[in-house]
């Protein structure tokens, strides 16, 4: 009993490493026992099961912080069946197998421990006394713990992995069954809204918008860039900083979600993996909505297929009038071909040929285009760039950091900043009289710059990991319209509405009120403290921007103001 006992604790330091919250850990442990001494009916048996139980949590909740930045809870698993198990096989075939090895080895060690691990019975009594300490105990070191929020500000740090699964176990919103959305960050109080600014000119500039696939800036690793890569990620004669995302590794539709609404997907807490599904027709007041309102033709070009997690469905409920998907495209665009590579040298030439077509059609309205790439997802152990090109890139990267890894995501990166040069001029000099805002981000980090922190033996920042970039630049005459130079570090949240304020286009009210914001929230919304910001989201519920009923009500609030630019 002494040796299990230690076993026990040593399983749980290996899970939480940190005191922070033990006690809560332990009191789970505690717990576990107790229920399953139900089952087992002897203290041997149901100490070593539970311990078996927090050695599965933790290799499950390690495996998805190193693949996520964030550990496990409780409403991740319904993602199993949500399409990121075949995903996850696809892409990371060696992690899938480990999972599954390691999932196989802890089945059989709980086997042998219930067959050949037997002590003396306990009486029923005894059992029912001390599943009912264990109740109370868990229960009030959870409270004592701080609940939700305390483990809410520690998502991102590598400790606590089994209390931290344990505290989403016991949060209710975990459990709460409803047909709506819930905000985790939000007041009772609202936020009176701001009064809208006029548009600084007349004249409107069409809008591009590139998310960037898992593209990130290496000097924020100290890693040097050559000219042609410096001026794609922080242009001479334009705006640029650093951008806070929300994700890590993957999940590339929540930084769509943010940028498109100016809200944060972790708001939503269990739902913001499924926000593309369940928040269709429940979000009124988005980037496209405020342009098309100002007479903006909006289109999305995608380099998925339509079906996709239901992009369709999400981008129209959001005021995307015009969505093309690679299965759209008309020849020279191959599909198949594309496919074997994703290359940005193909998508981007497709979208904004798409584009180029639509202003050729209609020059009078302005547009905005929303591009969508994939060419730099991991994993970077696939040599995508074709042979022979970009080879002196890829020298220039494995001279600053010897990893095949990270040399063949510059040689991707190196490709999108030349394809992106060639295509800003053509679009330029095929439509000269016509001003152009563009705004490029990376939708989150690659799981391949763990490698980086660890070959540079790089002091440990969780905040790092969600550090990728924007940059704003103008065509055809609109640097006026600019404040150029390095700008402020910011979050996705807010860079639709940076670039309305870039491209001197009015703000409503709520726009307005979310610029207000910037000064509160800093460079990360939502980890922001500010009460203000709560009481905006209660403003937007109210309103019924955000409709966060179980059953849909029909929105009329705003609407009239939305509507009449058209």
């Amino acid at each position: 009993m002494t040796l299990i006992i230690v076993a026990a604790i040593a399983v749980i330091w290996f899970a939480e490493r940190s005191v922070e919250h033990l006690k809560l850990a332990i009191a789970a442990l505690c717990f576990s026992a107790a229920t399953l001494l139900f089952f087992v009916t002897d203290f041997e048996r149901a100490i070593l099961v539970s311990s078996i139980l927090v050695a599965a949590i933790f290799g499950a909740s390690n495996i998805k912080y190193n693949y996520s930045g964030l550990k496990l809870i409780v409403t991740d698993l319904p993602l199993a069946f949500a399409g990121t198990v075949p995903f996850f096989v696809v892409q990371y075939p060696l992690a899938v197998t480990a999972v599954v090895t390691g999932g196989i080895a802890l089945v059989l060690v709980a086997v042998a421990t219930l067959l050949y691990v037997r002590g003396p019975s306990v009486s029923l009594e005894l059992q029912v006394l001390l599943f009912s300490l264990a109740c109370i105990g868990l229960v009030a070191t959870y409270g004592a713990s701080g609940g939700a929020a305390s483990f809410q500000r520690i998502a991102a740090l590598r400790r606590c992995f089994f209390s931290t699964f344990i505290a989403s176990l016991l949060n209710p919103l975990s459990w709460r069954q409803f047909g709506g959305l819930t905000l985790s960050d939000i007041a009772e109080d609202p936020l009176p809204l701001m009064a809208a600014v006029p548009p600084r000119r007349l004249d409107y500039p069409d809008i591009i918008v590139i998310q960037h696939e898992s593209i990130f800036d290496p000097r924020v690793f100290g890693l040097p860039v050559e000219p042609v890569v410096e001026a794609f990620l922080s242009p001479k004669n334009g705006l640029h900083g650093s951008l806070n995302v929300d994700i890590f590794g993957g999940g590339s539709w929540q930084s769509e979600f943010s940028l498109l609404t100016g809200l944060s997907s972790a708001s939503f807490g269990s739902n913001a993996y499924f926000l593309f599904k369940r928040g269709v027709g429940r979000f009124h007041n988005s980037l496209p909505d405020a342009l098309t309102a100002l007479g903006y033709r909006t289109m999305l070009t995608s380099s998925c297929r339509r079906s996709f997690l239901n992009y369709d469905g999400f981008y129209r409920s959001i005021g995307i009038n015009e969505r093309i998907f690679t299965d759209d495209f008309d020849s020279p665009f191959d599909l198949d071909r594309f496919e074997m590579t994703n290359s940005d040298a193909l998508f981007l030439e497709a979208a904004l040929g798409v584009h180029m077509k639509g202003i050729a059609g209609d020059a009078a309205a302005p547009r905005f285009l929303y591009a969508l790439t994939n060419f730099n997802h991991g994993p970077h152990d696939r040599r995508l760039v074709a042979p022979g090109r970009f080879d002196g890139e890829r020298a220039f990267a494995a001279a600053s950091l010897p990893d095949a890894h990270y040399a063949e995501y510059y040689a991707r990166l190196a490709e999108t900043a030349v394809t992106w040069n060639r295509l800003k001029s053509e679009l330029s000099s095929r439509f000269p009289g016509r001003s152009t805002l563009i705004v490029h981000y990376g939708d989150h980090q690659p799981v391949m710059t763990r490698r980086i922190e660890k070959k540079l033996k790089l002091r440990p920042d969780e905040s790092r990991r969600f550090r990728t970039f924007y940059a704003i630049e103008t065509l055809n005459g609109g640097t006026d319209r600019l404040v150029c130079g390095r700008g402020r570090d910011l979050d996705i949240a807010f860079l639709g509405t940076v670039a309305l304020q870039q491209a001197g286009l009015p703000l409503d009210e709520i726009f307005a009120t979310r610029a207000s914001l910037i000064e509160h929230c800093g460079e990360a919304y939502f980890a922001s403290s500010s009460e203000r910001k709560r009481r905006f989201h209660r403003t937007l519920v109210d309103l019924g921007v955000i409709d966060v009923a179980p059953t849909r009500r029909q929105y009329s609030p705003l609407k009239t103001h939305h509507s009449s630019g058209n």
